[in-house]
């Protein structure tokens, strides 16, 4: 008997799922006024957490997020947050602007809620 005869149609079914990725995955990138200043993945986790307890207290600092990956040549690093403090962090992030007495910025490159997409820019992408 075939299962799409007349008598039993074959339904489609349409599944949006939405939010569904528990984190969001940030590549930032600190700018220094010194180019010759490097910082440690811990001297830059400690800096973040300080930008948070300026911005939002003892709440903001208490944000859970991960330094994935740090690199102190480019000073890039990959950082990982749940997707409730997401703006937390990126609004601390971005009024952060003086380390140890020089100015600074952070910037942000990429924005995701799945890391594999921030290995990657389109926008710099190279056709041979």
């Amino acid at each position: 008997m075939n299962p799409e005869s007349k008598d039993n149609p074959v339904v489609y079914q349409s599944v949006v799922l939405k939010d569904v990725a528990p984190y969001q995955y940030m590549k930032v990138c600190l700018v220094l006024e010194d180019k010759f200043t490097k910082l440690s993945a811990v001297e830059l986790k400690q800096f973040i957490i300080t930008g948070l307890k300026s911005l939002h207290g003892d709440v903001g600092a208490a944000l859970h997020f991960d330094v994935l990956k740090y690199d102190t040549d480019t000073l890039t690093a990959f950082l990982r947050v749940s997707k409730s403090g997401l703006v937390k962090l990126w609004s601390s992030l971005t009024l952060l602007g003086f380390y140890n007495d020089q100015s600074c910025a952070f910037r942000v490159l990429q924005v995701s809620p799945f890391l594999l997409s921030l290995t990657g820019n389109s926008r710099e992408l190279e056709l041979d």
